[in-house]
């Protein structure tokens, strides 16, 4: 490049994150040249590039190793955080403490850490002035700049608003420490929600099958909705007294309705699951906050792909609602029948070949499909949360049961891990983006008009909803259920991964600084006050998982399994949704010989023209074994069996046989006996007493 080429290029070639000593190239021959003969300049100028060149690459390799040891840095921060959180946590259930979550525990080391990094951290790079591009009417991604010969790749970060120009983050560590948000909804996101579908109780949530998909599909959307015009008229509100700076439309504040609507009560629950608190309001929690996860994610994506035609693209189009209605309706079907696909697929390949000689590869194999499951769901326009949710309830339910010991073992502790650690780090970043995050917008009358919105925005779908509900249910869901429930819509690791996913608008910003005070709000005091409000509701604590809610409230209760009652049939069979009876016949007696080793010879339930078929979908297993039914069948199958008496650590039986059992003492027993996870033949169950005994610990 000649002297003069630097000057026909001009300015607005130039980039503002240019490193100072790139922009001094040029010039380097020129200064070193000066007042020299030809033939010496010359000689000069050419020792002195190559003495530049050395330089630079000198400079280059420094700066690489110096990016690397930040990047090391960085996560070894968050691994940190991790480790002194289990360690708070073994202290805290070592004491018994109840009133702060781990992932409480988790934001506050996080934000202690975002205070050290922000303000005890200076600046480690520099940057140069700001030159303007007037020839360029856009942005691009990726832009290649020519520096004395030498091109450049720099790529795009975002728009910076002209107000923040020179406050631009300028600390490399701060950088490092903030995430791509793709990381979240990729990496951390699919084991959260696979280990929701695929730890679920199916007997509880199927007994509660229509409560929980009335208040995840339609108590989500009307939470949406009413959350959504609240904040309008409070933008409305901020608009009148000055406090809004910049465009905020309805579709933003819908927008912010879907995502602030994605309940995640896992303070609660694990107090719940810790506290034996009632099976029938931990199902009906449980189940909500997983499909509500699924819901929340699809209605916000069907609210950004709302485009009403004409001039006005944030005016009500009936044809553009209708249209994101049935991309709601598009999306959620094909993630379902996405997820549901990929776990018969990995089913019929567990059953129908040797895997399970080798669990390592079994394992390795199992672990794939189901994380593969969110990115083809990703890279085909659908939503990988609810294809991942609906493939851990499928894989629970079929492939399960064709693995081999060790593999389910291997797959239930795997995949736990990975939940407890991916949620965890989500919630110390939480504590560490209130301090390290650049765009964090604060608007008080926004912040209170936001917390106003979800209170009421949670009571008119939990109360409305129950009353209908109870209209059909033979089980009410109580007033304290209720009011529990009400309590108990805490946000969390969905709500702050949607908002943090798009955050270039100002309305987006203010969004997510919004949401992220409301996980804090939500999970510190709400969480914290679980124990006290379970005392004052007057729930049960200390439940059997498999003994079911007492019809009163006299000194023990009556089971019936034989007997002069039996024709009521067993409670679990009269409280399943009618829906899940439907499809329980079918699935017994067609999909599970098919994709399992269980359930009845598909040459006795499909007609005899398909004998050929039948044989060969029938495993061999399923011959020698002989049993109908496996032990998850028979909880909404009536057995018969003898009287048992249950008092405390002892069991009569009608025949005057005693015998001593333990109760399980782990929750991956409880979880292994409801998901029929187990070894153990199928034991037959009649009618039980249980006398309630005073837990004095």
């Amino acid at each position: 490049m000649e002297p003069g080429d630097a000057a026909r290029l001009g300015p607005e070639r130039v980039v503002r994150a240019l490193p100072p000593r790139l922009l001094l190239l040029p010039l380097l021959p020129l200064l070193l040249g000066r007042g020299l003969p030809a033939a010496a300049s010359a000689s000069s100028s050419g020792a002195a590039a190559e003495d530049s060149s050395a330089m630079e690459e000198l400079a280059t390799e420094k700066e690489a190793e110096e990016s690397h040891r930040q990047d090391s840095v960085s996560l070894l921060t968050f691994i940190l955080l991790l480790t002194l959180t289990i360690l708070t946590i073994w202290l805290f259930k070592h004491r018994r403490v109840r009133f702060l979550h781990e992932t409480g525990l988790a934001m506050i080391y996080g934000l202690i850490v975002g205070v050290i990094l922000r303000y005890g951290t200076t600046a480690t790079s520099g940057h140069d002035k700001s030159l303007s591009c007037t020839q360029e009417d856009r942005a691009f991604s990726t832009l290649l700049v020519n520096v004395s010969g030498k091109f450049f790749e720099y790529t795009l970060k975002g728009e910076i608003s002209p107000g923040k120009v020179n406050s631009v983050e300028q600390n490399d560590m701060l950088r490092k420490v903030t995430f791509d948000p793709e990381v979240f909804f990729n990496i951390l996101l699919p084991p959260i929600i696979f280990h929701a579908g695929y730890s679920l109780k199916k007997r509880h949530f199927f007994r509660n099958l229509g409560s929980i998909l009335a208040y995840a599909f339609l108590g989500t959307a009307v939470s949406c909705f009413i959350i959504g015009n609240l904040m309008y008229g409070v933008v409305k509100l901020m608009k009148i007294v000055g406090q809004l700076s910049d465009k905020f439309y309805y579709t933003d504040c819908l927008f912010f309705g879907a995502v602030i609507s994605a309940t995640d009560p896992v303070t609660v629950l694990a107090i719940f699951n810790e506290l034996h608190a009632d099976v029938d309001l931990y199902a009906l929690l449980f189940g909500e906050s997983v499909l509500n996860d699924a819901v929340a994610i699809v209605l916000s994506s069907s609210i950004v792909a709302y485009q009403p035609a004409g001039l006005n693209t944030h005016a009500f189009d009936a044809a553009a609602f209708f249209k994101s209605v049935g991309i709601f309706l598009g999306i959620f079907s094909g993630s379902f029948t996405m997820g549901a696909v990929t776990g018969v697929v990995t089913a019929l390949i567990s059953k129908f070949t040797k895997l399970h000689c080798f669990p390592l590869l079994e394992t390795a194999l199992f672990f794939l499909m189901s994380w593969s499951t969110f990115l083809l769901a990703e890279a085909c326009g659908f939503t990988g949360v609810v294809a991942v949710l609906f493939c851990g309830i499928t894989q629970a339910h079929y492939t399960y049961n064709n693995l081999s010991v060790e593999s389910r073992s291997r797959t239930k502790q795997l995949f736990e891990v990975l939940h407890f650690l991916a949620e965890n780090f989500i919630f110390s970043y939480m504590g560490l983006a209130l301090f390290t995050f650049q765009k964090h917008v604060f608007s008080p009358v926004f912040i209170i008009g936001a917390f106003v919105a979800i209170f009421l925005g949670r009571a008119a779908h939990i109360y409305p909803l129950s009353f209908f509900l109870n209209l059909g249910r033979r089980h009410k869901i109580g007033w304290n259920f209720q009011h529990m429930m009400m309590f108990s819509g805490l946000r969390g690791a969905m709500a702050f991964a949607l908002a943090i996913r798009d955050t270039a608008s100002y309305a987006r910003q203010m969004m997510f600084t919004t949401t992220l005070l409301i996980v804090f709000f939500t999970v510190w005091i709400i969480g914290g006050g679980t124990t006290p409000m379970l005392s004052w509701l007057n729930i049960r604590v200390g439940v059997d998982p498999d003994q079911d809610p007492p019809p009163n409230n006299d000194s023990f209760q009556v089971l019936q399994g034989d007997g002069p009652d039996t024709a009521r049939g067993n409670r679990t069979k009269q409280e399943s949704a009618w829906l899940f009876r439907l499809w329980y016949s079918f699935d017994h007696n067609y999909l599970k010989p098919i994709l399992t080793h269980s359930g009845p010879p598909l040459t006795t339930t499909l007609p005899a023209w398909c004998g050929l078929l039948a044989r060969c979908l029938t495993s061999p297993q399923v011959y020698d074994n002989q049993e109908p039914l496996r032990e998850e069948d028979s909880d909404f199958i009536l057995t018969e069996g003898d009287l048992t008496l249950t008092y405390g650590d002892s069991t009569v039986t009608a025949n005057g046989s005693s015998s001593s059992h333990a109760a399980p003492t782990s929750a991956e027993e409880v979880l292994e006996r409801d998901l029929g996870m187990g070894e153990q033949k199928v034991s037959s169950r009649g009618t039980r007493l249980v006398f309630p005994l005073e837990d004095n610990a």
